[in-house]
């Protein structure tokens, strides 16, 4: 997610904080320091709320990352790869794998949940001894806050419509129940379109009734449907192009330029000879090195393109997603995706054989796509 920094390590899973996280604390102790603990807890001082609040405000941000961590945690347990785990102003995500049977799935989605359930349990049994055992009303009021919230969290995490982990339990069911991980991808992704829809349509009735909190629940709402709509977009993709080999795909015949060459003699003598906007170099043996941009190249003022050799501007091998003739093109997309550039390398024998680019896939997928089968329905149990 663009605008984090790692902060940490989770058992080698990269910690990454949003830029927005802080204000999560900032809005959430400024409420609870005003206006929830007086309530909660009256008659102390203003001081004492204020520290209250910043230590209910980060004990919430830990139960965040708590959350998240169980599943970064148990995905890697159960062998699917995770990337890292960021936390931003609306909560968490932990960008992973895809699982390889609706029973590892499940549990993945399902413990990041539960692990918020339980926190809320912990929270309120820790705001119960610390009043009756220690009659501390403010530090109380906290741990009661803090577990109030968490159940709160779980609740709404485990509601059956994607991203939200209960939409990943609800795709799991019906991956299992329907034996067609795209189809349940749908479905749960349809599911979190509506009820995407149905937050925005309550927040703005609650704003409009002078609740701030509507605002949020707004917020809230637009990315859960935008989401949702981004994963029923991808399922419906990969159903189309399920099966199909990257040499299907690929754009052939492709034409190289020479990473050595000054950017306006690569304008003028390869760029003419290529006609596309994103193209594979290689190196001064012949070997490919990267990739380069047009768009790129075009920034490059005038009075500098015969002092600047193209590969100065151009994406490493090292950075580009690289792919075999025979590679399923979603498996490829599963790996690594498009990269910024918009492309997919191919490279066969370590010599460049194509490129895949989103138009590339776009055209493909509208060639094969094919109305969805009537599913098999299989026997639980």
């Amino acid at each position: 997610m663009n605008g984090s920094v790692t902060v940490g390590r989770i058992r080698g899973v990269p910690l990454r904080i949003h830029w927005t996280a802080p204000l999560l604390v900032i809005v959430i102790g400024v409420g609870l320091g005003s206006s929830t603990l007086p309530a909660w807890a009256p008659g102390h001082s203003s001081t004492a709320y204020r520290i209250a609040a910043i230590v209910g405000a980060l004990l919430l941000a830990a139960s965040l990352v708590l959350h998240e961590a169980a599943h970064a945690l148990l995905a890697r347990r159960s062998g699917i790869e995770v990337k890292d785990v960021t936390v931003f102003a609306l909560g968490g995500v932990t960008r992973m794998g895809q699982a390889t049977t609706p029973r590892t799935q499940g549990w993945v989605a399902a413990v990041g949940p539960l692990t918020s359930l339980l926190l809320g349990g912990l929270g309120f049994a820790g705001a119960v001894l610390t009043h009756d055992a220690f009659h501390w009303a403010v530090p109380a009021a906290v741990l009661a806050w803090t577990g109030w919230a968490n159940v709160l969290l779980g609740a709404f995490n485990l509601l059956p419509a994607a991203p939200l982990d209960g939409g990943r339990v609800l795709q799991a069911i019906v991956w299992r129940l329907r034996g067609d991980r795209e189809r349940a991808i749908r479905v749960a992704g349809r599911c979190g379109q509506v009820a995407g829809a149905l937050m925005v349509l309550g927040g703005w009735v609650e704003f409009a009734k002078g609740g701030a909190g509507g605002l949020w629940l707004t917020v809230l709402g637009l990315f859960v449907a935008m989401a949702a709509y981004a994963e029923v977009r991808r399922s419906v993709l990969y159903d189309a192009l399920r099966g199909v080999r990257v040499a299907e795909a690929m754009a052939t015949p492709v034409v190289t330029g020479q990473d050595w060459l000054t950017v306006d003699r690569f304008l003028a003598e390869t760029v003419p000879r290529t006609g596309r906007r994103v193209i594979p170099l290689t190196d001064f043996d012949g070997r490919p090195s990267g990739v380069v941009t047009v768009p790129g190249l075009l920034t490059v003022p005038t009075a500098r393109r015969s002092e600047v050799r193209v590969r100065d501007l151009a994406v490493p091998l090292g950075r580009c997603t690289l792919a075999a003739p025979d590679d399923r093109v979603t498996d490829v997309l599963e790996r690594g995706g498009l990269t910024p550039t918009g492309h997919v390398l191919v490279l066969d024998e370590g010599r460049v054989a194509g490129i895949l680019t989103p138009e590339d896939i776009t055209r493909l997928a509208q060639h094969h796509h094919r109305p969805p089968a009537t599913p098999n329905f299989r026997k639980v149990g």
